[in-house]
């Protein structure tokens, strides 16, 4: 961990980040593992036009990461947008995954992107976010941060693993956008467990990035 101390505090150049591979067509419930996206809360507030509908940008509350979604995987490319016989969930149903996931409209865009792909009913799919995220624990170094840091992916990876012993390096992925670090993403099985990403997801910000402050 001295390593990542000392990382976090060395400035970097800045260069491009790199693009995600195309989605493809799917049915419901077929797919072989899943992504749990975890977004960096306080670069997304920085770039959002309109954050009203977050509380994850409420001055005050030193938002960190927050989750993105639970996405089913191939092995290449990924389903989404999968015709289900499962209705939609109710205003209560993505008003209760607020707390992890900021606000009610990107619980209800992720379930009808991806979560209709995972073959489960609403309420389930929501309960598989909530076990996800239970199982990976969020370096306390992050959420300590005061003040902005400029750092590259590895290091990144590396508290992760530290903090999470069953994730390896080609189990997590680091994305930027425009120049601040956008999301860790983590590679598990259907059963929830640590797993290798497929090739085409491992696609790692290859530059230095920011990651600002929590406010």
């Amino acid at each position: 961990m001295k390593a990542l101390f000392v990382a976090l505090a060395l400035p970097l150049l800045l260069a491009p980040a790199l693009t995600s591979p195309a989605a493809a067509e799917g049915s419901a419930g077929e797919f072989d593992y899943y992504v749990l996206s975890l977004s960096w809360a306080p670069s997304w507030c920085r770039s959002a036009e309109d954050t009203r509908d977050s509380n994850s940008c409420d001055p005050g509350r030193r938002t960190g990461f927050t989750v993105h979604g639970l996405w089913p995987q191939y092995e290449a490319g990924w389903p989404d947008n999968c015709p289900t016989t499962e209705p939609n969930p109710s205003r209560r149903d993505t008003r209760e995954m607020v707390d992890l996931m900021g606000s009610s409209g990107l619980a209800w865009y992720q379930w009808r992107k991806h979560g209709r792909c995972s073959g489960l009913s609403a309420s389930t799919y929501f309960d598989e976010i909530r076990r996800a995220t239970t199982k990976i624990q969020i370096p306390e170094l992050f959420s300590r941060l005061n003040r902005d840091v400029a750092l590259r992916a590895p290091i990144i990876e590396d508290a992760f693993i530290e903090s999470n012993p069953g994730l390896t390096r080609n189990g997590i992925t680091v994305t930027c956008q425009g120049g601040n670090l956008q999301e860790v993403r983590i590679c598990l099985t259907r059963d929830l467990q640590p797993r290798d990403c497929a090739p085409d997801s491992r696609r790692d910000c290859t530059s230095t990035m920011t990651m600002p402050a929590p406010r």
